[in-house]
């Protein structure tokens, strides 16, 4: 593959708390030089007045949308933006020659249906799902070393299938998948809701879509994908916490599986992953992958009860949106894997 000596790069709907994240860590990427931060409430704000965080790191106004020239000027374009709107400007950035990484979820149902069906509208781009690869390096790398469009995961479905994935390839498991899940308050965006306000969430613990929620096909499919065709039952509940994911994932065992067998699957399976961290004498928590990369995992067996427990952690806007796409771009652009990535989590 043809190695870019500098990846020119732009961020579509870079106001947000998933596009801000982007440009936070692309503009310390030593093989990336940003070229149009694109936003529509906030065009003709500098970076720094949308984000304070941001101030003299640098000098980008956000724009008004020209998809045709962002694609011309740009190798790569990064799309945050909410679901229905890359359908409308994915073809045209395509067209203009530049390749596509979208974090919203546009492109990652192949069946054009089920999208109607979650989504509630048309799938206006159906030639494009085929050629969309799903942004899971650790299940898709060689194919995403090849593509010119990635849909990178959703947060909970990364955490939910990397927790999973060893598990169900031993065979030793049945039946549906439970998936119990929390998620931090910044992945419903930054848009003001009354379902956000500080006063709603604050010291409260709320379940939201119980058995309806749009990742459920996501993860059925990807899990197919690999080989495991399981039904998911999926709750997700909103903590009153800014960041992070926790994934816990319970599956009934065909045959006993002990403790230590079980975390050798894991091992086997992500000692090769940069950032996929098995751990064997502790559980995983948001905290330790807080603005970071990294998902913690980890399994335990109730043989008791011939239920094994898989938990992921991670944080929802790194490895569950921006830093995620991020290794992608280094994959399809013939980049060390881990380059501008190795930044270790915050902490306290």
């Amino acid at each position: 593959m043809y190695r870019y000596a500098m990846i020119r790069a732009s961020v579509a709907g870079a106001s947000g708390y998933t596009g801000g994240e982007l440009v936070r860590w692309l503009v310390r990427h030593p093989e990336v030089r940003l070229v149009h931060l694109v936003a529509g409430q906030h065009k003709g704000q500098r970076m720094e007045q949308v984000f304070p965080h941001l101030r003299d790191v640098l000098p980008h106004v956000l724009e008004a949308a020209d998809w045709s020239k962002l694609g011309q000027d740009s190798d790569v374009v990064f799309c945050a933006l909410p679901h229905g709107a890359a359908l409308e400007v994915v073809p045209e950035i395509l067209r203009a020659g530049a390749r596509v990484v979208d974090l919203g979820p546009d492109f990652r149902l192949r069946d054009p249906d089920q999208y109607a069906r979650w989504y509630g509208r048309l799938h206006t781009a159906p030639d494009l799902l085929e050629r969309a690869v799903y942004g899971l390096p650790e299940l898709h790398r060689a194919r995403l070393r090849e593509s010119e469009l990635v849909a990178v995961p959703g947060c909970y479905p990364t955490a939910a299938v990397l927790a999973l994935e060893p598990l169900l390839r031993s065979g030793k498991t049945e039946g549906p998948v439970v998936i119990d899940a929390k998620s931090g308050v910044s992945g419903a965006g930054r848009s003001p809701s009354l379902g956000t306000h500080f006063s709603e969430v604050n010291e409260n613990v709320r379940p939201y879509n119980v058995a309806c929620h749009r990742h459920i096909p996501e993860m059925e499919q990807v899990l197919r994908d690999a080989g495991h065709p399981v039904s998911v039952c999926f709750v997700p509940h909103l903590v009153p916490m800014t960041r992070g994911i926790l994934a816990t994932c319970y599956v009934r065992l065909q045959e006993p599986l002990a403790q230590e067998a079980a975390v050798d699957l894991y091992r086997e399976a992500y000692d090769p992953e940069p950032f996929v961290r098995v751990l064997t004498d502790s559980l995983p928590e948001t905290k330790a992958t807080y603005g970071s990369n990294f998902c913690d995992v980890t399994v335990r067996v109730d043989l008791e009860r011939g239920v094994a427990v898989a938990l992921g952690a991670l944080d929802n806007l790194g490895k569950g949106a921006a830093t995620q796409a991020i290794q992608c771009m280094n994959l399809m652009f013939g980049r060390p894997e881990t380059e501008g990535l190795l930044q270790p989590p915050l902490y306290p």
